[in-house]
């Protein structure tokens, strides 16, 4: 009967009480890809990095996306992806992934 009596607390970012340590790298690489993929997409110069580290976050956004087992971390790697994803295409639009190295 005592467990009748315990609160049950229902958070949107709640989580299931056990460790993720590949999801949590994965959501802080990606968190940190897609916050300088945007910084940096506002400098033109810039553009190879902003692409390159726009490019690498949306891929390991992707893996943690589905690898991802709590709602927390799936919403962080959209905040994440997001933000790569913006810093990559203005990084395209810059110059590219190679920005007249080939060709």
């Amino acid at each position: 009967m005592a467990q009748a009596m315990q609160r049950q607390s229902i958070s949107l970012l709640a989580t299931d009480g056990k460790p993720h340590p590949l999801q949590d790298t994965l959501l802080a690489i990606t968190l940190v890809l897609g916050a300088v993929s945007f910084i940096t997409a506002f400098f033109p110069d810039l553009h190879l990095l902003t692409s390159w580290t726009g490019l690498i976050g949306i891929l390991t956004g992707a893996y943690g996306q589905f690898i991802s087992e709590t709602t927390r971390e799936r919403f962080a790697l959209i905040i994440g992806l997001g933000a790569a994803g913006i810093g990559f295409f203005l990084g395209m639009a810059h110059g590219g992934l190679f920005g007249g190295w080939l060709g």
